[in-house]
């Protein structure tokens, strides 16, 4: 018996003699090595997009008059214009309608279920929340296309052909209100639940509570929220194309057509070639978004920041 015993006791010592980080050192590598490749993919992605979206600057086009100029005509060989004024104005116009149109309904939406619904309507409400988000955004395009933009057209409002602004808005809206909605709901069931005791206990009303203790303490993580939804419009392409009616002209009306950054390296993309002035103004407009998204990234660590503080 005791020889059988004896090289469980050898192993038991050799395993108890080998330091903790040697016999741990194996997946450190891994996980450290993952890691890196992470971090340098995504330092190859930027580099390669900010290489390729400089290089219509570089090709001797003053940045002030591309970004200023709202003259898009890059297939005229005698004198091209890449003026990227009409898209960067789109971009901002139809996502700004369609965060102003969702934050109301979402921030409600998920102040009612952290606060105020029952159990039950919070197990039917997440997930249709989830349904939503899973939802692909060429079926929310496809919907907007062959209902909201019929609708729209005759509808009497001055909309002439229904493709529009407000089309394109009406479409994010939809497809940005699951995430807006689900980080504010997180954002209000992570306030400490010693804050809405403290203020009941200092004869304050149940509502009193909500407005004056609830939502300023969530207030970071619903702008949080707010600023995620923006990151997602601004991004989205293909359901934006095909109810935006894709006109380079600038914003002047809700029923009137137009473009965003998206929606015209979508459609351009497979007609140019590659280290062309046209292709090159495309991969610009692919920098300005990536620029975009970098300054919601920062918005979003400034907010989270500031409510850790």
């Amino acid at each position: 018996m005791a020889t059988d015993l004896a090289p469980a006791r050898s192993l038991a010592l050799t395993r108890e003699h080998v330091p903790f980080t040697e016999r741990h050192d194996v997946p450190r590598r891994v996980v450290q090595a993952a890691a890196v490749s992470m971090i340098g993919l995504v330092v190859v992605i930027l580099g390669f997009i900010a290489w390729n979206g400089s290089q219509l600057f570089l090709s001797g086009h003053a940045p002030l008059a591309i970004l200023g100029s709202r003259d898009w005509n890059p297939s005229d060989e005698v004198r091209p214009a890449f003026g990227l004024l009409p898209f960067v104005a789109g971009t901002v116009a139809v996502t700004t309608l369609a965060v102003v149109l969702a934050t109301p309904l979402a921030t409600g939406l998920a102040f009612f279920m952290a606060e105020i619904a029952p159990g039950w309507a919070r197990a039917v409400v997440q997930p249709a929340l989830e349904i939503f988000v899973g939802i692909p955004s060429v079926v929310w395009g496809w919907l907007g296309l062959t209902t909201l933009v019929p609708f729209l057209r005759t509808s009497g409002l001055g909309f002439t052909v229904g493709f529009s602004w407000l089309a394109g808005s009406l479409v994010l809206t939809v497809m940005i209100l699951p995430t807006i909605t689900s980080v504010a709901y997180d954002a209000f069931r992570t306030v400490p639940g010693e804050l809405r005791t403290a203020s009941l206990a200092l004869g304050s009303t149940r509502w009193q509570t909500m407005r004056h203790v609830v939502l300023p303490a969530a207030l970071s993580g619903v702008l949080t929220a707010v600023v995620l939804g923006m990151a997602r419009a601004a991004g989205e392409a293909l359901a934006v194309q095909m109810v935006i009616g894709n006109r380079t002209v600038l914003p002047s009306a809700l029923t009137q057509p137009m473009v965003t950054l998206t929606s015209q390296i979508t459609m351009d993309m497979g007609n140019t070639v590659f280290g062309e002035p046209w292709n090159e103004a495309l991969w610009t407009m692919s920098l300005l978004l990536l620029l975009l998204s970098l300054g919601f990234v920062l918005l979003v660590r400034y907010l989270n920041a500031r409510r850790a503080a």
